[in-house]
């Protein structure tokens, strides 16, 4: 053996060093480093490996972060913000805690008439309560809106199909269809998974079989004409109701006035009848007085003349009216008849009884 191959193989007989402990560690470091790194630069923030290999993650506003560490649900909730975890070991997932809008599609039903119907769309605004996100997640994980909407709609909106006709479900109670399905899911919501509140759910028209529609439609033209003909009906009706009651209202006015009229006429008669009582009470009192006066004049001439009419004034006058008497006649029985003072003196007495007697009545 030469020397170079002794040199060879001398050197080949030496040991290797052992690698230290501390070794080991530094490079277990580095690599779980590089794979933080990578997993938060390489890896999508969509995929279900970040949740897992992410130290650092964000909790976005409206969610709060669920834990599972080995597949065990943890109590821990975090809320919106930067958070830190371990990773490979522990999975979290943000859970929206606000109002969200699930759209159930292509619901297929049948109609207690046999008919089958097609809702497309039906849209159930709702909401998971904070305090409630560990008892739900716990008992039916994060796709619990599929057991208790997704899937419960479907199973409601059967069961209402299938006890109305579709007459009902079309047309007479669709407005009814809202309430129904948001109180059906509410009870259940409330009785097995209470932290799942329902807003309110939104149902569109379902689509029904084309010879269906058709019949649906000409049936409203014919309620329209209906409508139409009712409205026309109700319209004349007014216009006939008002117009009597516009001759109605002319008649009362007309009758008011007339009444007026005849009330201000019998006013004036009334007056007319009053002013001639007066004007009558007026004249009689005149009268009366004139024919006071005419009696106490008569009954004064009467007194005056009782008083004046004496045996000797009368004859006085009956001498000079014989006196004046121009006639002369002739017989043997004119001159007793004349002269004859006895009789003169009866037919004085007779006039002065006449006189007293006029008078007496007159008082």
């Amino acid at each position: 053996m030469d020397p170079q191959q002794q040199g060879a193989g001398a050197t080949q007989a030496q040991p290797r060093p052992q690698p230290q402990p501390g070794d080991s560690s530094a490079i277990l470091a580095v690599f779980l480093t590089f794979i933080a790194i990578v997993s938060l630069i390489l890896v999508p923030s969509s995929s279900s490996v970040k949740s897992s290999l992410a130290i650092l993650h964000q909790i976005p506003e409206g969610h709060v972060g669920v834990y599972w560490r080995g597949g065990a649900l943890l109590e821990t909730i975090t809320h919106p913000g930067f958070h830190l975890k371990l990773p490979l070991i522990t999975h979290y997932e943000p859970v929206q805690v606000t109002l969200q809008t699930d759209q159930v599609t292509d619901i297929p039903c049948g109609t207690k008439g046999g008919v089958m119907i097609n809702f497309e769309k039906i849209e159930v605004v709702n909401r998971l309560r904070k305090e409630y996100v560990y008892e739900t997640l716990r008992d039916y994980g994060v796709q619990y809106d599929k057991t208790w909407i997704y899937d419960k709609i479907h199973h409601e909106i059967n069961q209402f199909c299938s006890s109305h006709s579709l007459q009902q479900v079309y047309i007479d109670v669709f407005d009814q269809i809202d309430e129904k399905m948001k109180d059906a899911l509410q009870v259940d919501c409330t009785r097995y998974a209470p932290g799942i509140e329902i807003i309110s759910v939104r149902v569109t028209k379902p689509t029904i079989p084309d010879r269906i529609r058709r019949n649906f439609e000409q049936m409203e033209e014919e309620r329209t004409r209906v409508l139409i003909a009712i409205e026309k009906q109700k319209v004349a009706e007014k216009e006939a109701e008002t117009s009597k009651k516009m001759a109605i209202s002319e008649a009362e006015k007309n009758a008011n006035v007339s009444k007026i009229l005849m009330e201000q006429k019998l006013m004036e008669k009334d007056s007319a009848r009053k002013q001639e009582e007066i004007d009558n009470q007026m004249y009689l009192a005149r009268q009366r007085g004139l024919a006071d006066a005419d009696f106490y004049r008569v009954l004064k001439e009467a007194e005056a003349n009782k008083l004046m009419l004496t045996p000797e004034y009368l004859e006085l006058k009956f001498i000079e009216a014989i006196a004046d008497n121009t006639k002369i006649f002739f017989g043997e029985k004119v001159p007793s008849m004349i002269l004859d003072q006895r009789l003169l003196g009866n037919f004085l007495q007779e006039i002065s009884r006449n006189t007293s007697i006029k008078g007496s009545a007159y008082a």
